[in-house]
């Protein structure tokens, strides 16, 4: 299931310009929170997005990638705040955080347009 509704350079790029570079680059760190991320998205929404990604629309795709990727990088953000400048992670956590609420909103809410447009 790892890396089915984002891909890592997307949750690098949200965690921003100063995201501690060793844990980066660790595949196997970054795919377990990819899994973990991919399990609680079709929990919350109670919706199998994994198994039914071919046939989803390019809308839903792009929301799960907004909010999946937006988790991971809330992650990779805790994990070492101390590469940001002052007030940075913050301002970085509570952008991502606002992404997920939304999204996963979006995708409780129109679950079933999204897999059947």
């Amino acid at each position: 299931m790892t890396w089915t509704l984002c891909t890592s350079g997307a949750a690098v790029y949200k965690a921003g310009a100063h995201v501690n570079s060793t844990l980066s680059g660790s595949g196997t760190i970054l795919a377990k929170w990819s899994e973990e991320a991919e399990g609680r998205i079709c929990f919350e929404t109670n919706t199998d997005w994994i198994n039914n990604y071919s046939t989803l629309s390019t809308e839903a795709k792009a929301i799960l990638s907004d909010v999946c990727s937006s988790m991971i990088a809330k992650r990779i953000i805790s994990y070492d705040t101390t590469g940001y400048l002052s007030r940075e992670a913050d301002m970085l956590m509570n952008v991502n955080d606002d992404i997920e609420n939304k999204g996963l909103q979006i995708l409780k809410g129109k679950a079933d347009y999204l897999k059947n447009p």
